[in-house]
């Protein structure tokens, strides 16, 4: 039983991974904050936690979580950007009080990894935090600087790898859908390119569901962005899975996708491609609309 509930400040996003993760907050917001897709914290000013409030939380959490869950999540939105000394020291007191972690995880921008020497991510790895989930959403730069999302392809490719060599579980995100009908294709091009650059530890895809408030429901509204159909989204993950030359785990873990997917490639992509072209020849006819997409 949890004596004071309302003195854990519990993050509010994290990632369909980390559903059974105790969720520990050390930042509130996002400092980026312009994606045109998102407007999940918008609401939530960014701010740097003290240390002192970050180990009262620790301190609170077998009360608020149990004393057997092995998983931790670092909220809010780019855990990365403290320094190494602080993340350092909140991870070791993190471990003091759950001796027993297996993983401690963390949102992280790919230009933010860039920013941190590799000696300095090294550090922090040792310390405990062993997964990093980085988004790219989109591997063309067309895209990218529609959306705002503040970093090129390359940057974001840069960034994956130096988390690689730093030691870290690289988790890397796809947005299927947000070129949008009229840059589908060159979404589908540079997101192959990037992902086998990268070669990440995982691959996990989301649909564009558009957020209400978002620019990009605005576009949609206004005209100037067209959602792709489900067929499309299908084909587009069906391109980028046909394309890749990577050692990753492939999973569609969100309630947003349409063909569910959870493989090892290259092992498994002939069934993952099958599957998505089952999903295929049933838009084909079917009428299939965003209401109904569920259909396996």
């Amino acid at each position: 039983m949890v004596s004071s509930p309302h003195s854990f400040d519990f993050p509010p996003y994290r990632p369909p991974s980390e559903a059974q993760s105790m969720l520990l907050r050390v930042t509130h917001g996002c400092p980026w904050n312009k994606c045109a897709f998102c407007s999940m914290y918008r609401k939530y000013p960014f701010a740097r936690k003290t240390m002192a409030e970050i180990k009262a939380d620790i301190d609170l959490m077998p009360e608020v979580y149990g004393t057997n869950a092995n998983h931790v999540f670092l909220g809010d939105s780019n855990s990365l950007l403290l320094s190494a000394a602080d993340l350092v020291e909140i991870l070791e007191h993190l471990y003091r009080v759950f001796p027993g972690l297996k993983r401690v995880t963390s949102y992280a921008r790919a230009k933010t990894v860039m920013k941190k020497s590799l000696e300095d991510l090294k550090v922090i790895r040792e310390a405990g935090l062993t997964r990093l989930h980085i988004g790219l959403e989109s591997g063309s730069d067309a895209v990218l600087k529609m959306v705002r999302k503040g970093a090129t392809a390359d940057e974001i490719i840069a960034g994956g790898l130096k988390s690689k060599d730093a030691g870290f579980d690289c988790s890397i995100y796809v947005l299927l859908g947000i070129g949008g009908m009229e840059q589908t294709m060159d979404h589908r091009q540079g997101t192959i390119r990037v992902l086998n650059a990268i070669d990440p530890h995982f691959i996990r895809v989301r649909t564009l569901t558009p957020i209400p408030k978002s620019d990009i429901a605005k576009w949609i509204e206004e005209g100037s962005f067209t959602l792709v159909t489900p067929l499309v989204s299908i084909e587009e993950e069906r391109d980028i899975v046909a394309g890749l030359n990577v050692t990753s785990r492939f999973l569609n873990d969100h309630s947003s996708n349409i063909v569910p997917l959870d493989g090892k490639l290259p092992e498994d992509k002939e069934r993952m491609l099958a599957a998505l072209d089952q999903g295929v020849a049933y838009c084909k006819t079917h009428e299939v609309g965003y209401a109904d997409y569920r259909y396996l």
